[in-house]
């Protein structure tokens, strides 16, 4: 065949443009079987290019089946079957409401990058590099360094007082959920899910094809009395910072709770996703404080530390844990052995009860900054819910609008904020709901959020 002549650009090396410009010959059939194709040197003259890079695209092209090489003769075009179809490419359009210029998002779970601890973290991290355990696959069930740190921390943080050998480590609530339904379903084929709730836990409920069973909740409030009417013996709930509402469950009821697990002869999956963050009183103990024996206790890094590391922990009672180890037993651990090193040099040492300290108080001051904003800015057409605890608040309104048109009118103005009728099995409340978090926003981007947010709603 004649010399290729084709230009260069400069986003690639020349040898994978040279690779790709003759595969797409081939594969369109401009090159047919045992075409022969310009020696490399001829080509390397032809394109101005070094032998090297010729002969390192002709290589690339003879591994991958397209062309052969047969000695002195040269190469040579192989037998290949023209299946390549190329779709037709449809240019990218803007959709109508689509904005490239968002100026705030309240999204909730997010952190605040401005007060991590990168330096201690990072120090931290580079000794645990120099350890022979970093190079290693770890232990399967979590790290034990991590699990004695756990042990000290839910003691005193959280009132639960467990061994290491309870505790299972890993990389989110939902994954630590999936691996649990595996093993509680060959003896539940129901539980209870707090309505509205935490659609995540619901979807790996899903997956393993519980019949759900939704248990009220409204901003005062679970409602308990509604036990009596149910079915199942197995529960999912928050009760320090009930999601999304924000409210935190009395004694009276925790005790409610652990008396009907022990009445049904069941579990309660208590999430304790972000008790470290209550402004108003200290936190709560957790449920799983009252007993053991009929609490699973799941906790979790990712929303009071850094959600990227990937690490979340599990307390099983006595009469699970040795089930649980043989059923996984044979898997490879999914949490990251190098975090868990980590969080575990960084909670010895004091820098976790530090961090924690520290933005309790910077989140407490923008809570009440944002509520204080919304407060000026809508009055009472707002009501505000779950303002004494966590990242995040609810505002519900009195108006003729819908929660997506709410929604939408805040986006054309450049700000993001959150439905909340996905965490609604049933609806509930017939007022539109908004999710507004703040931990990753600064006071002045508060601000500026809220008064956009007037401008978008302006006629409420």
């Amino acid at each position: 065949m004649n010399d290729f002549i084709f230009p260069f650009t400069n986003e690639e090396a020349k040898y994978i443009q040279i690779y790709q410009q003759i595969k797409t010959l081939i594969e369109h059939g401009n090159l047919k079987t045992n075409d022969s194709l310009p020696s490399i040197r001829r080509l390397a003259d032809t394109l101005h290019v070094s032998r090297n890079t010729t002969l390192t695209a002709y290589e690339q092209l003879v591994a991958e089946g397209y062309i052969r090489g047969e000695g002195r003769k040269g190469y040579f075009v192989n037998t290949i079957e023209q299946i390549f179809i190329e779709e037709e490419t449809i240019p990218y359009q803007k959709r109508k409401n689509e904005r490239t210029d968002r100026k705030v998002d309240f999204r909730a779970g997010s952190v605040d990058q401005h007060y991590f601890p990168l330096k201690a973290w990072r120090r931290i991290a580079n000794q645990i590099l120099q350890l022979k355990e970093s190079y290693v696959y770890g232990e399967p069930f979590g790290e034990p360094l991590l699990k004695e740190q756990l042990v000290h921390y839910l003691l005193q943080a959280r009132g639960v007082k467990i061994n290491e050998e309870d505790i299972i480590i890993g990389s989110s609530t939902q994954q630590l959920l999936v691996y649990l339904g595996f093993l509680l379903k060959q003896d539940f084929g129901s539980i209870i899910v707090e309505n509205p709730g935490y659609i995540g836990a619901r979807e790996a409920f899903k997956l393993h094809e519980f019949a759900m069973e939704p248990l009220p909740v409204y901003e005062n409030g679970t409602q308990l009395q509604q036990l009596d009417h149910l079915q199942s013996r197995l529960m999912y709930v928050t009760p320090s910072h009930h999601f999304p509402y924000g409210a935190s469950m009395p004694i009276h009821q925790r005790q409610t709770l652990i008396h009907w697990a022990k009445k049904v002869d069941g579990y309660i999956i208590e999430d304790d996703y972000d008790s470290e963050f209550r402004y108003a009183q200290q936190p709560f103990p957790a449920l799983a404080s009252l007993d053991k024996s009929r609490v699973i206790y799941v906790g979790t890094f990712s929303k009071s530390f850094l959600p990227g590391i990937r690490l979340s922990y599990m307390v099983l009672p006595k009469s699970l844990i040795a089930r649980y180890k043989t059923h996984f037993s044979h898997f490879e651990h999914n949490a990251s052995s190098l975090h868990q090193l980590t969080m575990a040099t960084f909670m010895e040492k004091g820098e976790w009860t530090r961090h924690i300290k520290r933005m309790r108080i910077i989140y407490k001051h923008k809570m009440s900054y944002l509520i204080d904003m919304l407060q000026q800015q809508f009055g009472d057409h707002i009501s505000i819910l779950g303002e004494h605890s966590g990242l995040y608040v609810l505002i519900t309104f009195d108006t003729h609008y819908t929660e997506e048109q709410l929604v939408q009118y805040a986006e054309e103005y450049g700000v993001k904020v959150y439905p909340t009728s996905p965490f609604f099995l049933h609806q509930l409340s017939h007022k539109p709901i908004l999710q507004l978090g703040f931990s990753n926003l600064n006071m002045e981007e508060i601000q500026q959020g809220v008064q956009l947010l007037k401008k978008a709603w302006c006629s409420l």
